[in-house]
């Protein structure tokens, strides 16, 4: 049996007069679910949302006439980054909420994007499947559903039962999406009309490694252009007599909230893209307020999958959030669902079995500006197996991590799922430490999207928090360390380096900006790093241990 942490958050807020958020406690409805895995019980569904949102002056909440009251429960996921297993345990999570939600409740189901990951068909393809068995009702694009090329995408969704959104993606008639996606559509439910928005990231072209189809994608960048558009796609439901909108949006934290100050009507926005965890309900955080004085709630569940969201909500006749409640689900608290396991094992092939892990250290909170010794682990494999003299990965390019026991090639493959291809090149010293300064000060920066430090084997550097990198030194299969003067790094000495395509090439602040040197690579591979560490394993001595070694220093 497994029993999650109770996962009930609630906030009040009465408007106009703002206050502080004051928590209360309520008992949630506990269900029990037989699935294909030994029973378990979990706190999704409470008995009742509370009150957020008042139209009179007086602190005293003003209730609805039940009657005209619309109950809403929505299970929301996004950027799972194609984490297939995690799929399995949100399958169960999916199963449990749809036996937990009452009747009179209209119970939704929505993605806002980044489900998908990579250029690994059968990956797309498992996600596609999620999406479908689970009873998703729409996904908005993320720039990862957009890792393929359009003409491989849309074959491999062509099954889809759930609607595909993007009101600010205008691709041409001849581009194969076009008859795909949708700036928005209706949901009805028990009765009830619920307009429903899509946004792709306007900085799409920043985070895709295959740029050409997205030219015709006609994406628009600029997210100011893109509120009038939302606006003038929220007039037109409501002309309709449509009053209660839902946004799922992939364009960030940042630009969500400036989409609920500027936008009349909007009522929710799923958010995702900035991989932020809002939990709970709390005023200018994720509740704000329109021109109007209605209440709009932003929601957001982090990244990877490692969480999950049910959203309930109350409208009244006029379509204004009367009551809300935000809870966060974590979705290792499930078990994998055996029925899932065996539709994506149909895709994916069996795994094999590579070895034991005795010891694995704890992922880093902030795994894009410290060492990972996930990563050290992987950069450690491509060094060994290559023969090269340094290895180097960019920090975001891990999306899973290892666990202690059995691993698997299955478990690899979502470790590293972005189906990039292994080089082998050759770089000055100038270029790597150029490479390796530039990529610590931007993931220093304020910026939401920081793109992670480089990540290294046969080296070690040390930086400080304004990501101004001190000092580095080479280190050789013998551990014999050579200092690298990175303020006159030499134009004329060579290494060789094990990385991946990505890393390499891409100019947009994902890699380390050498994309000449990939023209000339000493060797290329079809396929990525999990192929190499898999090897890496079977070679290696047990007992296996992952854990940091201080290659990697950050200081005040």
């Amino acid at each position: 049996m497994l029993n999650s942490p109770n996962i009930n958050q609630s906030a009040m807020i009465n408007k106009p007069a703002a206050k502080p958020v004051q928590a209360q406690s309520q008992t949630p409805a506990v269900s029990n679910v037989q699935q294909q895995v030994p029973q378990y019980t979990t706190n999704i569904y409470p008995t009742e949302t509370v009150p957020v949102y008042t139209k009179t002056a007086t602190p005293t909440p003003t209730f609805s006439d039940p009657a005209s009251t619309v109950k809403a429960s929505i299970f929301y996921i996004n950027d799972l980054h194609g984490q297939n297993i995690r799929m399995e345990r949100l399958f169960n999570a999916v199963n449990q909420f749809d036996n937990s939600v009452k009747k009179d409740t209209d119970k939704m189901k929505f993605a806002s994007g980044d489900i998908m990951l990579g250029e690994d068909e059968k990956h797309v393809k498992v996600a596609d499947t999620f999406l479908n068995m689970a009873g998703f009702l729409a996904l908005t694009m993320g720039n990862h559903e957009c890792d393929l090329p359009t003409k491989d995408f849309v074959e491999l969704i062509n099954d889809k039962k759930y609607k595909l959104l993007g009101l600010n993606l205008n691709p041409t008639k001849d581009n194969p999406i076009y008859n795909y996606i949708e700036k928005s559509y209706v949901q009805e439910i028990n009765g009830h009309k619920y307009g429903i928005i899509g946004l792709v990231p306007p900085d799409l072209h920043i985070h895709v490694k295959l740029q050409d189809h997205l030219k015709d994608l006609n994406i628009e960048q600029d997210f100011k252009k893109s509120i009038p558009e939302v606006q003038k796609e929220v007039d037109k439901l409501q002309a309709q007599g449509i009053n209660k909108i839902i946004v799922l949006s992939h364009s960030g934290y940042r630009q969500d909230v400036q989409l609920a100050k500027n936008v009349k009507g909007i009522d929710v926005i799923l958010g995702a893209h900035t991989h932020t965890l809002l939990e709970g309900i709390e005023e200018n955080k994720n509740l704000f307020y329109s021109s109007t004085g209605e209440p709009i709630i932003i929601t957001q569940a982090g990244r990877d999958g490692k969480n999950f969201g049910v959203l309930n909500v109350e409208f009244d006749k006029n379509g204004v959030i009367t009551k809300v409640q935000n809870n966060i689900g974590t979705t290792d608290q499930y078990n994998r669902n055996l029925v899932a396991r065996d539709a994506f094992e149909n895709i994916l092939g069996k795994p094999e079995k590579v070895g034991t892990l005795k010891y694995v250290e704890k992922y880093p909170e902030d795994a894009l500006g410290h060492e990972n010794p996930h990563c050290d682990f992987i950069v450690d494999a491509l060094r060994s197996e290559l023969n090269t003299d340094i290895a180097i990965m960019n920090s975001a390019n891990i999306r899973g991590q290892f666990e202690e026991g059995r691993i698997d090639t299955r478990d690899l493959a979502i470790i590293s799922p972005f189906a990039n291809k292994v080089v082998v090149i050759q770089a000055t010293e100038e270029e790597i430490v150029n490479g390796i300064k530039n990529r610590a000060k931007a993931s220093m920066s304020s910026n939401s999207h920081r793109p992670g430090i480089v990540q290294v084997s046969g080296l070690k550097y040390t930086f400080n928090k304004a990501g101004d990198v001190l000092s580095m030194s080479f280190v050789d299969k013998q551990g014999k360390e050579t200092p690298i003067d990175i303020n006159n790094p030499s134009k004329e000495k060579m290494y060789t380096i094990a990385s991946d395509d990505f890393c390499i090439g891409n100019t947009d602040g994902g890699g380390v900006n050498l994309p000449h040197r990939l023209e000339t690579a000493l060797k290329k591979f079809d396929f990525d790093k999990d192929i190499i560490v898999g090897e890496y394993i079977k070679h290696a001595k047990e007992p296996i241990e992952i854990k940091s070694d201080g290659r990697i220093v950050k200081v005040d």
